[in-house]
């Protein structure tokens, strides 16, 4: 035994690698919809098809190679044409296509059948963070990557949802039809929860629709399949699932804290306050490309540690954050945030890292800006 070390190791090395293989799937699941379940059954009608082609015409290849073979004394016929068998490989695979495409056509018209929704969501891309829109009901947020930034650094355990959790997920309710009106604010995206059998780009300019019905209470995840930019890899998608009776008092709970939200544009803040509320803002939206201690990722994305924008004048730093900067990465954030984040995050940076200008920006500042330019 061990004269043959590298033989053993290898039959080791084999076993373990067949354990942790054992827990793959290597199939697509069902889902949690009546869609998913039909592209399931689809998928796998289709793939019995392909088997069952695939064993004749291999079996009748591999019969034909050992029976006719010429060490068997065999001779080859001669012919030039052969009516029939034009007919038979012409009439038979036209057959299987059309038994293909009825299960297929059914499946796609309930696919993009989208009328009558009992809600309706725009979910709009962004760089790099998915926006929700519930339409009539006065509530919107944003859904941002949570996972540790450790965690991606190799710094620390994985956990059981790698870059696959997120800060505010889509919250809907069992059993109704919602409809998804998909779009992007600023390049090519594409939102995708595999379980709800929902796949489509976002594209700016354009709006492309989809829906779904859920059957029971969960939480299901997906991710951005489009690639996008530099942290394409760190804007999933996660939808939550709550019977009507929770997903009506959900929706009660954020239109309340809309409400309030917007009562926090008149408030007198203090410059503690804007720096508290600020450091969180910036940590979720603007930390990924100017890092969390504002060195940035230079050339592409600046500095704001002593950069003349944070430590210039209060207009030309609200102007650049609300309206973004065109020609570079700088993304206009106006429409993304509210007047109380935006002022918080250039009350933050105006402030940190040494940059102690001592001044703040209210949210009343960024509402006259807006205002001014209208």
């Amino acid at each position: 035994m061990m004269r043959h070390p590298r033989v053993w190791m290898g039959l080791l090395l084999w076993l373990a690698m067949g354990s942790a293989q054992a827990e793959w799937g290597v199939n697509i699941a069902p889902g949690a919809t009546e869609v998913s379940r039909s592209v399931f059954d689809l998928h796998m009608t289709i793939f019995w098809i392909c088997v069952v082609i695939g064993v004749l015409v291999f079996g009748a290849m591999f019969w034909s190679m050992l029976v006719h073979r010429r060490a068997a004394g065999q001779k080859p016929a001669h012919f030039h044409e052969s009516t029939t068998v034009e007919i038979l490989w012409t009439v038979v695979p036209l057959l299987i296509l059309v038994l293909m495409a009825i299960p297929a056509t059914k499946t796609l018209i309930d696919i993009y059948d989208s009328g009558e929704s009992e809600l309706d969501v725009q979910v709009t891309g962004y760089q790099w963070k998915w926006h929700y829109k519930y339409l009539g009901q006065d509530v919107e947020f944003f859904s941002n990557l949570t996972t540790p930034a450790e965690q991606i650094n190799n710094q620390a355990e994985k956990g059981p949802h790698y870059l696959l959790e997120v800060d505010e997920p889509l919250v809907v309710p069992v059993g109704a039809k919602v409809r998804f009106l998909i779009t992007s604010a600023d390049v090519i995206h594409s939102w995708w929860v595999p379980a709800l059998a929902v796949k489509k780009d976002a594209i700016p300019g354009f709006v492309n629709e989809s829906w779904t019905r859920i059957d029971e209470p969960g939480i299901f995840r997906g991710q951005c399949t489009e690639l996008c930019g530099k942290d394409h890899g760190f804007m999933p998608v996660v939808v939550e699932a709550k019977s009507k009776e929770d997903f009506a008092a959900w929706l009660a709970e954020r239109q309340q804290a809309a409400a309030a939200e917007k009562e926090l544009t008149s408030k007198q803040w203090t410059l503690e306050e804007l720096m508290a509320r600020g450091e969180k803002a910036y940590a979720t939206s603007c930390a990924a490309c100017h890092q969390a201690g504002g060195e940035g990722l230079p050339p592409m994305f600046p500095a704001l540690k002593g950069s003349a924008i944070a430590t210039g004048p209060a207009d030309g730093h609200i102007a650049i954050v609300v309206n973004g900067k065109p020609g570079t990465s700088m993304a206009a954030f106006g429409k993304q945030l509210s007047e109380v984040d935006l002022a918080a995050i250039i009350t933050y940076e105006r402030n940190a890292w040494g940059n102690k200008l001592g001044d703040m920006v209210t949210p009343q500042d960024i509402v006259a800006f807006k205002k001014a330019q209208e």
